[in-house]
Order: structure tokens, then C-alpha cells, then sequence
């Protein structure tokens, strides 16, 4: 059977049928997405916010929103890429490959979304709403980084990632230059994740065209891999420096660290199943250096 990350199964497969094809369009069967792109705005949340209150009150926005959003860049990504999803495994069962939906059903559900995201961004200051306003234009491109660069993960990294700038601009109502740092920390995390989900897709990708920096380092992605996450320690641990965190954050560094370099022991660019549950792992990853941010602010 060919592989494929559509969970067709649990909670999805009990909606009424008619509501399935839009929940796999949001990719609700695979709430990873959501949480990857979620938890750098949580960083950048939990390093500026001056009380407990509006780190909660901020966070709790920030999680619908990355909800919403994600789903919304998923349909944005399926409406460039239905073409040549047909042509791939993985995602040829996607619901506009497969004809399960059609544009304009697509259409319709992206305005919704957008419009329920809209809500939740006039609840942050001034700052954050120009940014994100300005996320959907990463949003709407990223999807058509693999057909012109070898470099559509990082193109993932700056739409990914930009919930620290924005995240840090809804806490202190700046952008300086720890939001900068933390910016680039999370890219260069998105980067090496990234590369490892692409390896789900690397011999398909090979025969319609795709370029992605799996196929791009081939042999060599364990090295890039790990150079990308040693960066991002790097990355985070200047910005907790320049934040002036205390010890207990760089002490905290060393469990994301670890999960990090376990990724990289771990990696088999041969076993898509295999990359995908590494992938799943940067959730952990995440939630570890949110902790460490708790622990340097003790």
C-alpha cells in the first residue's frame, strides 16, 4: 500500500459524511500542523509577556488563530497543488486531488476561515495586526517555493515562524532584536523539520518536478539536519541571553537539545512512516523549549 499521512480514522471518521472531505482539507485529522505552527508565537508569548494573564490571555488567541490559520494555509497549498498532489502517493487521496471537493466548495471554506481569523486578530494591538496582515502574503507564496527554488522549506521556516515576531509584538507592542533571534531560531528549526517530512515525498517529487532540500542534499540531509538544529539551539540561546533569561533556560536547553539530536540519530531517509513520526516529534520539541523559557524567567 502506498504510504500516506490521511487519517481518515477516529474522531474524523465519525463526522457526517458530507463534513469529511473539509476536515481533511484542514488537515483536522493531523493536528500537528497546528501546534508547529503555534508554538514559536508561544515562545515569543512566554519571554515578553509581562504577567501570567496576558500570557494566558495572548496564548489562548494565539492557539485558535494558529488553528485557523493553518487550516487555511492548507487550502491555500491544496488549491495551488492539486494537479501535481494527483501525482504523488501521499497526497493524491487529498480531497481536491482526489474530486472529493471542488474549487469553488474551497473557496467558500478558505473565506470562512479567514474571516473567523480576522476576529481573533482585532483582539491584539496594533503592531501584531500589521503583522499579521502581512503573514498572508508568506500564506499565499509559500506554496509556489517548490516549483521556482531547491528551498521551499525554508520558504515553510519564515511562514512558519513568523508567530515570534508577531507573538512578541502582542506581548510587548515591539519587535527588537530577541524577537529577531528567536525569528531565526524558529526557521532554522522549520528547516530541519521540514527537510525530514520531505523525504516522505523525495522519489515522487523526483519524477513531476518538486525540488525540496531533501532532494536537494540527498545523502547528505543527517549533516544538514543536524546543522539546522544546532543552529537553533544556538539561536535560542542567544536570544534567552539577550532577553536575560536566567540559568534555569540555558539548564532547560539541554532537553530540547537532546530530543533534537535523538531526531537526527534517529533519521532513515529511506522509511517515509519513519520520518513522519520524527516529524510528530518536534511537538515534544517545542513544548520543551516553551518550558525552558518558563524556567529562565523564575
Amino acid at each position: 500500500m502506498a504510504h500516506t499521512d490521511i487519517v481518515r480514522t477516529g474522531w474524523v471518521g465519525r463526522l457526517p459524511a458530507a463534513w469529511v472531505p473539509y476536515a481533511l482539507l484542514a488537515r483536522a485529522d493531523r493536528p500537528i500542523g497546528f501546534w508547529l505552527l503555534f508554538l514559536p508565537g508561544l515562545w515569543a508569548i512566554l519571554l515578553a509577556a509581562g504577567t501570567a494573564a496576558q500570557a494566558a490571555w495572548l496564548g489562548g488567541l494565539f492557539l485558535a488563530g494558529s488553528v485557523l490559520m493553518r487550516a487555511a494555509g492548507c487550502v491555500v497549498n491544496d488549491m495551488w497543488d492539486r494537479d501535481l498532489d494527483r501525482q504523488v502517493a501521499r497526497t493524491a487521496g487529498r480531497p481536491l486531488a482526489s474530486g472529493a471537493l471542488r474549487m469553488r466548495q474551497a473557496a467558500w471554506f478558505l473565506a470562512v476561515l479567514l474571516a473567523a481569523s480576522l476576529v481573533i486578530l482585532l483582539q491584539l494591538n496594533a503592531l501584531a495586526q500589521v503583522l499579521g496582515v502581512a503573514s498572508l502574503v508568506l500564506v499565499a507564496s509559500y506554496p509556489l517555493a517548490k516549483r521556482v527554488t531547491w528551498w521551499p522549506q525554508l520558504m515553510l521556516g519564515f511562514t512558519f515562524g513568523w508567530g515570534a515576531p508577531m507573538g512578541y509584538a502582542a506581548a510587548a507592542g515591539e519587535v527588537t532584536a530577541v524577537a529577531g533571534l528567536l525569528y531565526a531560531a524558529a526557521i532554522a528549526w522549520i528547516l530541519g523539520y521540514d527537510t525530514i517530512y520531505a523525504h516522505q515525498d523525495r522519489e515522487d517529487d523526483a519524477l513531476v518536478g518538486v525540488r525540496s532540500t531533501a532532494r536537494l542534499f540527498a545523502g547528505r540531509s543527517r549533516a544538514f539536519i543536524g546543522g539546522c538544529y544546532g543552529a537553533t539551539v544556538a539561536l535560542l540561546a542567544a536570544s534567552g541571553a539577550l532577553a536575560g533569561l536566567g540559568w534555569g533556560f540555558f539548564a532547560g536547553l539541554a532537553l530540547p537539545g537532546a530530543l533534537l539530536a535523538w531526531q537526527v540519530a534517529r533519521l532513515d531517509t529511506g522509511d517515509p512512516a519513519g520520518c513522519l513520526r520524527l516529524f510528530k516529534a518536534n511537538r515534544e520539541v517545542g513544548l520543551a523549549v516553551a518550558l525552558a523559557i518558563l524556567l529562565g524567567r523564575l
